[in-house]
């Protein structure tokens, strides 16, 4: 079931995502529920139970929306020195991390987080509502 809800996860996150659903979902509330629901048409194919479709659609559009990744992004580095914290009030200007941190791989980090908080989810809602 894992590598099935991965498959799905992938599908819907990459492969039925518009570039306009991409670009706009963290701006409007439409956007991210579009992408929301394309997400969980694959997972139609793992599993019928309202309760687990509605966890994984429900929860990929919040955490889409808000770009929640950021956050944790951001929660890590309060594990490191306190010199190389991140300020509550920089999370929005480099995806969560260090002004140091090159552009690039401050959104790489994000993608990464959000990917790992999407499976997890899915992988929890699979197996207690699926």
């Amino acid at each position: 079931m894992l590598l099935e809800g991965l498959l799905a996860h992938l599908t819907g996150d990459f492969v039925l995502q518009s570039d306009w659903m991409a670009a706009e979902k963290t701006r409007r509330w439409w956007p991210a529920v579009v992408h929301g629901t394309t997400y969980g048409l694959p997972f139609l194919l793992l599993t019928q139970s309202p309760i687990a479709l509605g966890v994984i659609v429900v929860t990929h559009i919040l955490l889409d929306r808000y770009r929640a990744a950021k956050y944790l992004v951001w929660a890590r580095n309060l594990l490191g020195p306190a010199g190389r914290r991140v300020a509550w009030a920089d999370v929005q200007k480099n995806h969560g991390s260090s002004l140091t941190t090159p552009p690039g791989l401050a959104n790489a980090l994000v993608i990464v987080a959000d990917n790992t908080i999407h499976l997890v989810i899915n992988a929890a809602a699979l197996t207690w509502w699926g």
